[in-house]
C-alpha cells in the first residue's frame, strides 16, 4: 500500500509538469476517481481551462499481474492515455475533430510554422465557394522569385486570397523564354464572392505583377 502512495504520487506530479507545460501555469486541476481494467486505482485528470472543466487524459496505478507478465516483477509502474486531437482542439479553438483526417489545405497550412514555439491561433474555415482564376506570364530574364509573386498577390488580395499555386511551365522552343501559369483561389470567410469583384481584384494583381516584378503579361 505504501508503495502504491509513492507511485500515486510520482504519476500526478509527473502529469501535472505534463499538462502545465502544454496550457501554461496556474492551473486549475482537479482528480476524478474512475476505473480502467489495467490500472488501480486509476484517475482522470480534469483542467478549468477558460471557466470550464474538461477532462484531458486517464491514468493509474498498473495492476501489478500484468507488469509481472511483463517480466518486470521486481517493478511497478503506472501509465496514462491522451487523446492528441482533444488536447490540439482545446488549445487552438478547433471546432470539429474530422478536420484532423481532412486533406483540406486551407486547415493544413496554418501549423506549418518554422519553430515549434511559434503561436498559432486556428482561423475557421470558410463555408462559401472559392472562386479561381489563373494567371500566366513571361518571366523577366533575370531577378525573378516565385516567393516574389506570392508575396505580391497577398499584398494586393489581403485576406480573400485562400492560396497561390504553380500549375505550369513552359519553354518557347525559339526564344527560350520561360513563362509560369498561376492558380490564384479566392474565397470569402463570411459570404460568397462574386466573379465581378474578384475579377478586380485580378486585374490588379496583373498590373502588380508587370509593373513591380517586370513580367510581360499573357493576360
Amino acid at each position: 500500500m505504501e508503495a502504491t502512495k509513492l507511485i500515486e504520487f510520482d504519476l500526478k506530479q509527473t502529469l501535472i509538469r505534463l499538462v502545465t507545460h502544454i496550457f501554461g501555469d496556474g492551473l486549475d486541476i482537479r482528480w476524478v476517481d474512475c476505473y480502467f481494467p489495467f490500472t488501480h486505482p486509476s484517475y482522470e485528470m480534469e483542467i478549468n481551462f477558460h471557466g470550464e472543466w474538461l477532462e484531458v487524459l486517464g491514468c493509474g496505478v498498473m495492476e501489478q499481474q500484468l507488469v509481472n507478465s511483463a517480466g518486470a516483477q521486481d517493478r511497478i509502474g503506472w501509465a496514462f492515455g491522451l487523446g492528441l486531437e482533444r488536447l490540439a482542439m482545446i488549445l487552438y479553438d478547433i471546432p470539429d475533430i474530422r478536420l484532423f483526417w481532412s486533406e483540406d489545405e486551407r486547415f493544413l497550412k496554418q501549423f506549418r510554422v518554422s519553430d515549434i514555439n511559434q503561436k498559432v491561433k486556428f482561423q475557421p474555415l470558410s463555408k462559401y465557394p472559392a472562386v479561381i482564376n489563373d494567371i500566366s506570364f513571361w518571366l523577366p530574364s533575370e531577378n525573378y522569385t516565385e516567393n516574389d509573386f506570392y508575396d505580391l498577390v497577398r499584398t494586393v488580395g489581403g485576406d480573400l486570397v485562400e492560396k497561390v499555386d504553380l500549375i505550369d511551365k513552359f519553354e518557347h522552343p525559339k526564344t527560350h523564354k520561360t513563362s509560369h501559369c498561376y492558380r490564384i483561389t479566392y474565397r470569402h470567410m463570411e459570404r460568397t464572392l462574386s466573379q465581378r469583384e474578384v475579377r478586380h481584384i485580378h486585374q490588379a494583381v496583373q498590373e502588380a505583377a508587370v509593373q513591380l516584378l517586370g513580367v510581360e503579361g499573357r493576360f
